[in-house]
């Protein structure tokens, strides 16, 4: 019998049960344990110091009234921090002509030089948080301003205050894909050629946990120790070490519980450095936790992109090519992967389902006088099938072919699957046309013209939209598999993806239940500890299932593989005669057998085995990960606007989707149910704005608005799973596709309640007071 087949006491525990998260018990009691919660013997307290200025030159920082305060045991600013690294940048990419991605170097404070309101220039240590706060306002600023630049236009200009010399003009990066004169040819021929400009507004992802970091420092092994929430603390150990200028075995990294990260805490920061460097040079360990309001200048905001969208059809609307050109804003520092979302992202994800011969994308990386952009859920993905979908309703409105026909007409079919797509990457998987069919029958499009009629009759518009999707998720990368029996009868699961909100504990759980036919109760995950681990690609790109997942097939098949000698040994049987399954060896063709915990048991317990035989069936290899999978489906949303108010709702939501193999709907559920608000909030309420003197306005939750539950309707969800051939489980990635097919379906639809007062595009959010401009004829707010 194949060994993926459960026993039968465990198939409510099985891949495909919606089994629930194994966490929830201990965060709903309140027993979870984020880094705030952590108090060590003797820590003191760190506040940051932050440049009230978004460009200036920095002339004297007084810290002498700071340091004679009470409690204050140091004050750093960047000599002090004179050893440490920089901030890095690790995408690789280069400009069309070859020139390399431009990367200023970022020390942890500022130098001589600020360059967005918030850039950290000191930092004070103390022996309360309170003392800390009041000594960090008596740290005095000589800053010279300087002329300041908020927007990529305004950066490029040929008058624009620089904020590197190594970067004229300002761009980081002149990125160019696609053959220019092929797809002029396309447009040149096209029979229809519709354009849009289009703003993805910038946002504060506002992870329910801010940040926060303890340091500490052993000087007899000189090894220091970081307790953070993180995304991996594998590979927070190499970037800490490489910030602190240490091999990664000075380095250990502790992630416990961590309240949201949505790819922002991916990246280290400088308040780490500042911490490391003070517990070392004080001897003691030293916390730092930011509140709400600076976190919304500290933390790297997401998107902020300025787009150009062409698209070239024939005269029965099939698509020829695609054409996008635009500014992409990287704020005042290059961020961990900043640059990789609005360019490579792009391109692989805007061609979506459709069949699409040739796509050009450019786009200019900028620097800004702004907080730096980092990835926020989806990093790219979430832009690219916006651009597609809102490219596509705004073609029917052009050409006069119904929107549902063009999206029908050319979506890649089944049968051309394996695709090639322009972006280079070949679909391996998928039913494209069967999830638009599934979607619009769920979201009963027959009765939409009544219910637009019912709103009428309440004083209100009404509108239908469609968001497809197809994202590209995360590539390759080496993924730990680790198993380990232990004494008290549990079997704990090591891996380096990390779990921040996710729900990963039974997923993984059920895989490693399945494979081995171990109770599910019985396994533990072990993810956020850096000693732990010997490889991770942490979480992000929606990877775990697909890379953490396949680690842990592998690590199964190695312990059933060291379990059948082991098990051969002690039923004195050839290995080729034993078999596995549902948790048991046997001897082919008798009722002679062991459990593969009762052999756990047997060596724990010192049984001695011959020379040659495995003595342990505990296991740790790094699997080389799996490729990228292509999750997609169909969102279909309505929307409802006052008309004497402008106000905004959704007031349906549905999605069909395609992840393949789905481990636990519900945790999948809840995925996309998260994903979803947030494509509300950046559609409807969140924009980040600053004003003309580079000051950020929405600077907190009184001026920044999110999603509330009451803006929030019923999220009905679907699958129509097609496995991936790429990874043992045929699992696709699912974390950030609610993002993806919620910020199109949601705008779609807005726009389309807003079609008989002639608008043909609006740009995000749809704030009532614009949408209250655009039907009472007095012209769009911004």
């Amino acid at each position: 019998m194949p060994d993926s087949l459960p026993h039968w006491s465990d198939a409510r525990f099985a891949v495909g049960q919606p089994v629930p998260r194994t966490e929830d018990p201990v965060l709903v009691r309140g027993q979870g344990r984020y880094t705030d919660d952590i108090a060590l013997p003797g820590q003191a307290y760190a506040v940051m110091v932050r440049s009230p200025h978004p460009h200036g030159n920095i002339r004297e920082i007084d810290t002498d009234a700071a340091r004679k305060m009470p409690g204050v045991l140091a004050v750093y600013t960047a000599a002090d921090l004179a050893g440490c690294g920089t901030l890095k940048c690790v995408t690789p990419l280069k400009s069309h002509d070859g020139t390399p991605l431009a990367k200023p170097p970022r020390p942890p404070l500022a130098t001589d030089r600020v360059r967005f309101v918030g850039d950290p220039v000191a930092v004070v240590i103390a022996e309360t948080l309170a003392q800390a706060r009041d000594a960090a306002e008596a740290v005095a600023l000589d800053i010279e301003p300087l002329p300041a630049v908020t927007t990529t236009a305004a950066a490029i200009a040929e008058d624009a205050p620089q904020l590197y010399a190594e970067a004229p003009r300002n761009i980081a990066l002149d990125w160019r894909t696609g053959d220019s004169e092929e797809v002029a040819a396309a447009f040149a021929t096209a029979t229809h050629v519709v354009r849009l400009d289009l703003t993805v507004s910038r946002v504060v992802v506002v992870p329910l946990e801010p940040r926060a970091a303890v340091a500490d420092f052993d000087p007899a092994s000189g090894r220091f120790t970081l307790h953070l929430g993180c995304q991996g603390a594998f590979g927070m150990r190499g970037q800490i070490a490489d910030l602190m200028q240490v091999p990664v075995d000075k380095v250990h990294i502790l992630t416990g519980h961590v309240g949201g990260s949505f790819g922002m805490k991916a990246a280290a920061f400088p308040e780490y450095a500042c911490v490391l460097h003070a517990a070392r040079a004080l001897g003691r360990p030293v916390k730092w936790t930011e509140d709400r309001s600076a976190s919304f200048l500290s933390d790297t905001h997401g998107r902020d992109q300025e787009r150009t969208a062409e698209l070239a059809l024939d005269g029965e609307g099939r698509f020829l090519a695609l054409r996008l050109t635009g500014h992409a804003d990287m704020g005042a520092y290059l961020g961990l992967v900043a640059p990789m979302p609005p360019t490579v992202n792009a391109l692989k994800n805007v061609a979506s389902v459709y069949r699409t011969p040739l796509i050009e994308v450019r786009t200019l990386c900028v620097f800004t006088n702004t907080t730096p952009i980092g990835a926020y859920r989806g990093a790219g993905r979430p832009e690219g099938n916006y651009i597609m979908e809102r490219l596509i309703d705004a073609a029917a409105l052009q050409t006069g072919i119904d929107r549902l026909t063009l999206r029908r007409r050319n979506h890649i079919q089944p049968e051309e699957i394996p695709y090639a797509a322009a972006s280079a990457l070949t679909y391996d998987s998928g039913d494209f046309p069967a999830i638009f069919e599934r979607a619009l029958a769920a979201g009963d499009v027959a009765g939409f013209e009544a219910r637009k009629q019912a709103s009428r009759d309440r004083g209100k518009l009404r509108g239908f939209g469609i968001g497809s999707y197809l994202e590209v998720t995360a590539p390759a990368s080496p993924e730990m598999g680790g198993l380990g029996f232990e004494a008290d009868g549990t079997v704990t699961f090591t891996t380096g993806t990390l779990d921040y909100g996710q729900g990963h504990a039974a997923p993984f759980a059920q895989v490693i239940a399945e494979k081995l036919g171990i109770p599910f109760e019985r396994i533990r995950l072990r993810q956020g500890d850096s000693d732990a681990l010997i490889a991770g690609g942490g979480t992000g790109g929606s990877r775990s299932s697909a890379a953490s997942g396949t680690a842990a097939v592998e690590a199964c098949g190695r312990v059933i593989e060291q379990g059948r000698a082991i098990a051969a040994a002690l039923l004195e049987a050839g290995v080729a005669d034993i078999e596995f399954y549902g948790g048991r060896f046997t001897v082919a063709g008798t009722d002679m057998g062991v459990g593969l915990l009762e052999i756990a048991q047997r060596l724990n317990d010192g049984v001695e085995l011959p020379e040659g035989v495995p003595q342990k069936l505990d296991v740790a290899l790094v699997s080389p990960g799996a490729p990228s999978t292509f999750p997609n489906g169909c969102h279909v949303a309505e929307v409802e606007i006052d008309i004497d108010t402008g106000v905004p709702e959704v007031v349906r939501y549905l999605s069909i989707n395609d992840f393949g193999t789905v481990i636990n709907p519900l945790i999948v559920d809840g995925q996309i149910h998260g994903g979803v608000v947030q494509g509300i909030g950046q559609a409807l309420f969140e924009r980040v704005v600053y004003d003309a003197d580079g000051q950020l306005i929405t600077g907190s939750l009184t001026d920044y608005a999110l999603p509330h539950a009451s803006d929030v309707p019923p999220i009905d969800t679907g699958y129509h799973g097609v496995p991936a051939t790429t990874n043992p489980l045929g699992v696709k990635g699912c974390g950030e596709a609610g993002c993806a097919g919620g910020l199109v379906a949601v705008m779609n639809a807005a726009i389309d309640a807003l079609a008989e007062h002639g608008v043909r595009h609006v740009d995000m959010p749809l704030t009532s007071e614009k949408l209250w401009r655009l039907m009472h004829g007095a012209g769009a707010a911004g």
